[in-house]
């Protein structure tokens, strides 16, 4: 599941005033790790508004401002997730006849949605998974489902064709639905969504026994999500990334990073961490000193945070509100009321 997970966490990282609208979809054959057998999560920009899962049977509103919306809407999108739920049981048992198993834990997940850019541009995409890796997915040019597997050509060759036409309704959902609920959500929680939150930036370095000092610099508690983190030595000279984490997000909204160099261990030469971020001025530049060789407190409880959210992200993850149909994957009405 990790490679659609980090997708998800990786989307939207532009400058600017950007959003995003996705909805994230998982059905898992059997009950295990903690994970509903099937789930539907929404999401705006990177904040979860929305939640469905097969424990509760009901669709929840996960922000304040989300609830603004009226009952009815609750309970139309519980009906169509009460509805998803039993096809996308039987889509999972079907993928597995596909790849010909018969047992084990085995997952489908979808994750489609839409984008609006700040220059008021849009975008569309759906990708769909199959066991943690790629299956099909959606080209927004030519609006025709692309198989990824030798096992996904039967869903798309009947997807595409002349009956179902399935990527011309993804295409009025995404150019159309999609963008009016997501300027709708972004007028609703338009004073959570824009915050702007500063950084708070920690550095430390530990030398190696081969001659070179490894640095690191964590950015963490900062909003929005778009950040620029890099290792600059001697005041101008950017040192490339030999290992830079993703953009995690925290339970309090924030996101944090974590951006790792290795340079040569010698005198003279100093380094600084470099952040900008929509909430500055101007660049935030913390220095790096030689004795600051032990990772700050701060770390571990930052470390355990991402752990719990990338599990929470794991459980998240859903699958898209069908109506009328049985078999998703074979023939899947695409239509949405959100």
């Amino acid at each position: 599941m990790v490679p659609l997970i980090l997708f998800i966490l990786g989307v939207s990282g532009v400058y600017g005033d950007s959003h995003s609208l996705r909805y994230c979809h998982t059905v898992v054959s059997a009950p295990g790790f903690g994970l509903p057998v099937y789930s539907s999560v929404g999401y705006v920009d990177d904040r979860e508004i929305s939640n469905y899962n097969s424990d509760t049977r009901r669709y929840l509103p996960k922000t304040e401002w989300m609830k603004k919306l009226e009952p009815e809407y609750w309970e139309t999108q519980t009906q169509i997730a009460q509805g998803a739920e039993p096809a996308m049981k039987h889509n999972v048992e079907a993928a597995m006849q596909r790849f010909n198993q018969t047992g084990g834990i085995h997952s489908i997940q979808v994750m489609y949605g839409c984008e609006l850019r700040d220059d008021g541009s849009t975008a569309g995409f759906r990708q769909d998974g199959y066991d943690g890796r790629d299956f099909m997915y959606l080209d927004t040019q030519s609006w025709i489902f692309i198989p990824v597997m030798y096992e996904a050509q039967i869903s798309t060759q009947r997807w595409n064709s002349p009956e179902e036409r399935q990527g011309e309704i993804h295409k009025n959902y995404l150019q159309n639905e999609c963008i009016k609920w997501l300027k709708k959500h972004l007028n609703n929680g338009r004073h959570d969504l824009e915050k702007r939150v500063r950084p708070e930036v920690k550095v430390w370095g530990r030398q190696q026994p081969d001659g070179v000092t490894r640095l690191q610099c964590l950015a963490y508690g900062f909003h929005p999500r778009a950040v620029d983190v890099k290792w600059v030595r001697n005041g101008e000279d950017h040192i490339p990334s030999d290992e830079a984490s993703p953009i995690l997000p925290h339970p309090d909204g924030t996101y944090q990073t974590r951006v790792s160099v290795e340079v040569p261990t010698r005198e003279g030469d100093t380094y600084s961490c470099h952040v900008e971020h929509s909430s500055l001025q101007e660049p935030l530049t913390v220095p790096w000193e030689p004795d600051n060789g032990r990772p700050p407190a701060v770390i571990a409880a930052a470390a355990i945070c991402c752990l719990l959210v990338v599990a929470a992200v794991i459980g998240g993850v859903t699958w898209y509100k069908i109506k009328g149909r049985k078999d998703a994957y074979d023939s899947t009405s695409t239509t949405d009321t959100e």
